[in-house]
């Protein structure tokens, strides 16, 4: 054999070893081999965090078992429940007392009891009425009390309570077995009416004095999107009789003009006596409404991975990431909530949570302009369905079931309906690039931890979020979302929006949203302080014959709470502060800053009958003393009386003094909304986000994130491609693993049974 070729041979099978060896690497950076490294946190077995859990499916048949065998009265599951019958309205957990809780969490005290929260209508009863129960101890229940007078100052009146489900339906019903048989020229010759190509949305309140309940409904053509398709007809109905027979029309709307009823409609048409605009039937997909793609798919998205696996850890309601520690749960009217936040062990936050979602409308249409829907009596958080993987958060984030009991006697899971992920903004948290005396470059990534809940809220979808900085900072932000409400165009309606589609008025409206919180900022004990800058003109020191003018920093202690209710849309002092008695290292008060983004509307007017109902509207900020009395700034029975509401904010605003207190902050964001044609067919997010953060100021001696191990450090003296001194130099090799993804799946459409203050007829 020849020198040749034997180099040829020899060649050959280097090269087929070289080859093994990249097989055997691809292999070790397949996706088989990608590490899911456990996140590096404090354990935390005890289950201390269990005290605020969300009840679970057991817990609830447990509660609804014990309330059908000891009540003595015959309970209708409230699906198919009549005004006149008694039926369980919902349940939620029972947060104890705080200052039990502090006991058991701080001082070794024993764990309070577990109890539920039980709501049931009581219609078959000689004084018809809504009652709380308290039922406990969990999850074996033995006992309940009424504590209805205790919370409310008295019982809570029949008329008051939220409108259920089978209500809409007994309306619908209503409608099209009564109400448009009495005008079947006008319904089929102008609605084309079938008996199935017309949905309804109602309006809310319902009337204009305590008692009331006398709706309008608005009708809209039964396509995808329908809320951009009315037809022109309203209808008012009068269900304040328990005895749905008694049911009647009290004002029909068409077109502009309104009449007595659907009778004295069908007269004026067959007479000629109306002007009929006929509307263009839209086929099954909504045409410009639908959701539907327009353009096929093009090459996939990017993708927001974790290497080793995820950085946080969720155990039971307990999530754990890079010093902060925080228990969530969902109230199923008021949605998401948050307890016992904590950054490297210290409590900042006891709770947290959504309080309401005011919609308050504008149109020339009767059921658009009577609009002020009052979202915690509809429900904010059992209608916070499941999330689409990798839509609505990404695609390897964390989804937890929550679990609800409303309207039925079975619990019922909204899977996968709340997400947690660490987020990659794509900016630096701090960063400096030096280029004079030392050459280096220092910097942090800006990673925060999101958690995430998204309510569709008839119309409108609101992603709740809530952030967690390395920095110690807080930040709490809802977006708007989903389709707008619209009346049917008629006359000067431009002046209450704009048009939008060919009969389509896009209706003015704002958007107030209300968040308890009850910030604990080096313990319990806080004050309010204000700082602000001003201007002082001084001499020249040094140059007496000159002046200069000088801001200096005006710092105010804020007494009382009528000095810290802010009003909406008045500056607010660009750093006000919760501080702590205790100093820092550098003798200042520790203390937490609320910094409020919002873009809100007009309050309603304080002279308005029911502006006492919404009065935490009035505030962008108000700071009081915390109470056990006082636990929520509004009710669910506000929205159908709000002319004599059963909680109002305002009555919490009496000027009792602040000064080293246990205080709660109450902060009111939203925007102003003028649909246009680019909110067809739905409202998109940019632009249509606000919130507030919670900020260290002081409350450090220096900032704590100088301590993440994210921090990137290069100097002129480094290799900065090493990857001992630099970890983004590593990235090349760990990123080389695919993330395993789970497979997809989206089972949303189940339990939609309760959506429905809407509906096809």
């Amino acid at each position: 054999m020849s020198l040749k070729t034997v180099l040829i041979l020899l060649g050959l099978a280097l090269a087929t070893i070289f080859a093994l060896v990249c097989v055997l690497l691809t292999r070790e950076r397949s996706p088989r081999t990608c590490q899911h490294l456990p996140p590096e946190q404090e354990d935390t077995e005890d289950g201390q965090s269990l005290v605020f859990a969300d009840l679970s499916a057991e817990e609830m048949s447990q509660v609804v078992r014990y309330l059908q065998g000891h009540l003595g009265v015959p309970l209708v599951e409230a699906s198919r429940a009549k005004p006149s019958e008694n039926c369980i309205a919902w349940l939620d957990v029972q947060v104890p007392a705080k200052a039990e809780v502090l006991r058991f969490l701080d001082a070794g005290g024993a764990r309070p009891p577990r109890e539920a929260l039980a709501v049931l209508y009581f219609g078959k009863q000689p004084e018809p009425n809504i009652t709380e129960l308290v039922v406990g101890p969990l999850p074996r229940p033995a006992y309940h009390r009424d504590v209805t007078v205790h919370k409310y100052g008295g019982k809570v009146p029949y008329h008051r309570r939220p409108t259920l489900a089978v209500e809409y339906k007994q309306i619908g019903g209503f409608l099209k077995s009564q109400v448009f048989p009495s005008a079947p020229a006008f319904m089929q010759q102008v609605m084309e009416y079938d008996g199935a190509n017309l949905a309804t949305v109602t309006a809310a309140p319902r009337g204009f004095q305590s008692g009331d309940r006398v709706t309008w409904f608005v009708l809209f053509q039964n396509v995808s999107g329908f809320f951009l398709h009315p037809v022109g007809l309203e209808v008012l109905v009068d269900h304040s009789s328990l005895d749905i027979s008694e049911w009647a029309v009290s004002r029909v709307f068409y077109n502009g003009q309104y009449y007595r009823d659907m009778v004295q409609l069908e007269s004026a048409y067959m007479q000629g006596r109306i002007s009929v605009e006929k509307v263009r039937k839209a086929p099954r997909d909504g045409d410009f409404s639908s959701m539907k793609p327009r353009a096929p798919a093009a090459a996939p998205f990017p993708l927001q991975f974790e290497p080793q696996g995820p950085r946080y850890r969720v155990r039971n309601n307990q999530v754990l990431f890079q010093g902060w520690s925080f228990a969530f749960g969902m109230n199923p009217n008021t949605g998401p909530r948050l307890f016992d936040i904590r950054y490297r062990g210290e409590r900042i936050v006891y709770e947290l949570s959504l309080q309401e979602a005011l919609a308050l409308y504008g149109s020339n249409c009767p059921g658009g302009m009577s609009t002020r829907y009052l979202d915690g009596s509809f429900g904010i958080g059992r209608f916070a369905y499941e999330l689409v993987r990798g839509l609505d958060c990404p695609y390897t984030a964390t989804y937890v079931h929550r679990h609800y009991l409303a309207e039925t006697d079975t619990p019922k899971t909204n899977q996968n309906s709340l997400c947690i992920f660490e987020h990659d903004s794509a900016l630096p948290l701090r960063r400096h690039f030096s280029d004079s005396q030392s050459f280096y470059y220092g910097g942090l990534r800006r990673n925060v931890l999101v958690m995430r809940a998204i309510s569709t809220l008839i119309n409108y979808d609101y992603i709740w979020d809530f952030l967690f900085h390395p920095n110690g900072a807080m930040e709490v932000r809802v977006h708007a979302t989903g389709y707008i409400s619209s009346s049917f165009l008629h006359g000067r309606g431009t002046d209450y929006g704009n048009r939008v589609g060919p009969h389509t008025l896009g209706t003015m409206h704002i958007h107030h949203i209300h968040y308890k919180v009850d910030l604990d900022v080096d313990g319990q004990l806080n004050s309010l302080e204000s700082q602000d800058m001003e201007y002082e003109f001084v001499k020249d020191p040094w140059s007496a014959q000159n002046t200069i003018e000088r801001p200096y920093l005006r710092r105010e202690r804020l007494e009382r709470e009528d000095e810290a209710a802010f009003p909406l849309n008045v500056p607010l002092p660009r750093y006000l502060s919760f501080v702590s008695p205790n100093p820092n290292k550098w003798g200042h008060p520790r203390s937490y800053r609320i910094q409020v983004i919002s873009f809100a509307g007009k309050h309603l007017p304080t002279n308005s009958s029911m502006e006492r109902s919404v009065s935490w509207g009035r505030y962008q900020l108000a700071v009081t003393r915390r109470k056990e009395e006082e636990p929520t700034s509004t009710s669910i029975y506000n929205q159908n009386d709000p002319w004599t509401p059963t909680v109002a904010f305002a009555d919490f605003i009496n000027n009792e003094t602040i000064t080293n207190q246990d205080l709660v902050a109450w902060i009111t964001v939203g925007f102003l909304h003028v649909p246009h044609a680019e909110d067809v067919p739905n409202t998109v997010t940019v632009g249509n986000s606000v919130g507030f953060f919670l900020r260290p100021y002081n409350y450090f001696n220096e900032d704590p994130s100088v301590d993440s191990p994210d921090s990137v450090y290069l100097s002129r003296e480094q290799d900065a491609g090493a990857c001992g001194d630099n970890p983004l130099a590593c990235l090349s090799s760990a990123a080389t693993c695919a993330p395993r993804l789970p497979p997809f799946h989206f089972g949303g459409f189940l339990n939609l049974s309760l959506a429905l203050p809407l509906g096809g007829l």
